[in-house]
């Protein structure tokens, strides 16, 4: 079966990174907002943002830095380059999302399944433009180009990862109910985004 290659104009990249990073930060709001957790560098940002003085936006600018040199090295310029164009966006959408938005009621349980529903579609979009949510994002495109491991179930076994981490900062019930987000998550991209479908050209 032949391999099918994704080309867009600069045009539709640009509107797919910024529809695809709005819908993103503004699940990774709706987890903030409740005190729940998203998985992989995103969970490991949240984690920092409760255990350390620094903000999410901060801590997951950071974390995405050392990724990028395997991002040049095996995925390309290109693709390293809209990563880091998502990884800031998001960063400034989540940062300033309190200028456009409060919550007078949001259900942790809601925010947790449709949160996670608009990060895997936010990310699921970056993909189809050949780009990402940085760190581990990489790392599983990166898995998948070179031996075909599957971006969603890779992703799953991360957030459990996190979510084990998480038992040292915050409570059950909030760990209970991010669990809901990451299955929420992992099933856009368990079953919407198959290896070859969208290959990363150097």
């Amino acid at each position: 079966m032949s391999t099918i290659t994704s080309q867009h104009s600069l045009f539709e990249d640009a509107q797919g990174i910024l529809i695809g990073t709005l819908l993103a930060a503004l699940g990774v709001v709706f987890f903030k907002s409740t005190g729940l957790l998203i998985g992989g560098t995103s969970g490991l940002a949240f984690l920092g943002q409760y255990a350390t003085i620094f903000s999410f936006s901060e801590v997951f600018f950071v974390i995405n830095l050392p990724f990028y040199y395997l991002s040049y090295r095996e995925l390309g310029l290109a693709f390293t380059l809209k990563t880091f164009i998502s990884v800031l966006l998001l960063s400034v959408f989540v940062e300033y999302a309190s200028l456009f938005m409060q919550f007078q009621l949001l259900d942790p349980l809601y925010a947790a399944f449709i949160g996670g529903l608009l990060v895997g579609a936010g990310l699921l979009g970056l993909l189809r433009h050949q780009a990402s949510l940085g760190g581990l994002n990489i790392l599983a495109q990166y898995l998948s180009k070179k031996h075909g491991v599957s971006i969603g179930k890779f992703q799953m076994a991360v957030d459990c990862m996190v979510l084990i981490l998480a038992i040292f900062i915050v409570d059950w019930h909030a760990i209970a109910l991010s669990i809901v987000g990451a299955i929420s998550y992992n099933l856009i991209l368990v079953i919407n985004h198959k290896p070859g479908r969208y290959s990363v050209n150097r």
